[in-house]
């Protein structure tokens, strides 16, 4: 089968922690925005939302076509693609505390995003630029901290060892935890070099995933689009600031 993975041609954004699984697992997928050609990825997008499947529009991108199906909402195009492609845990307790941490990093996610678009995201960075900075001081005093002590912690305490957040081997959340890791790198290095080096564990899951063959492969090539400033991460150098 070969899956269609529609989300914004210019942007890494929600849609690249698919694209990370779907690399990860040599999986046949089409980006269709991107495919579309220049100036037809928005129109192929809002094709695949207002057809649906069955009449079930999703909401928002990203959306995965498997077949019939249309698969909405990131944590749930992963959890089909993992257990499809042997990338999540088999047992069941061990599959719900994986999701648990899928959605809590998407809940960071949303909080990094908040840090250049505290009020809305529909008005440009320069008309909320003063709320921005406040609330990226607060993300870098409190919530950066939380975050990455509380992974670094779960990796600490996997019972099968602290290569991976879930049992003895890969699976779609630690794919997922490098994209943050990734993000957070571009868009707070001063604050990322600090916060870090008291989180080794977290630095090497990191290593880890980049050094995985197919990953390498495709970080290197013209399939992984680099982090701008359209993106969920992006980099202020007046945000990136000491939280004191």
């Amino acid at each position: 089968m070969r899956y269609e993975l529609y989300y914004w041609p210019t942007i890494q954004g929600r849609g690249e922690f698919a694209r990370l699984v779907l690399e990860e697992a040599a999986a046949d997928y089409v980006d269709v925005g991107r495919e579309a050609g220049p100036g037809q990825g928005d129109s192929a997008l809002e094709r695949v939302l207002a057809r649906g499947a069955k009449g079930r529009r999703p909401f928002a991108l990203p959306a995965l076509k498997a077949g019939s199906l249309v698969i909405s909402q990131t944590a749930n195009i992963l959890l089909y693609l993992a257990r499809h492609h042997d990338l999540g845990p088999d047992e069941e307790a061990t599959g719900h505390w994986a999701l648990g941490l899928q959605l809590t990093l998407a809940d960071w996610v949303t909080e990094v995003h908040d840090t250049h678009h505290p009020i809305a995201g529909s008005l440009y960075y320069a008309d909320q630029r003063t709320e921005a900075r406040r609330r990226a001081r607060h993300f870098l005093a409190e919530r950066l901290p939380l975050f990455l002590g509380y992974f670094e912690t779960v990796l600490e305490h996997n019972p099968d060892g602290p290569d991976h957040l879930v049992g003895k081997r890969l699976t779609y959340v630690d794919l997922s935890l490098f994209q943050v890791l990734a993000g957070l790198r571009y868009a707070f290095p001063h604050a990322m070099r600090e916060s870090e080096s008291v989180h080794p564990r977290l630095g090497r899951l990191f290593d880890a995933v980049a050094r995985r063959p197919r990953i390498a492969a495709y970080l290197a090539s013209p399939r992984r689009l680099p982090f701008n400033q359209d993106g969920i991460f992006r980099h202020y150098p007046e945000l990136d600031l000491p939280a004191s």
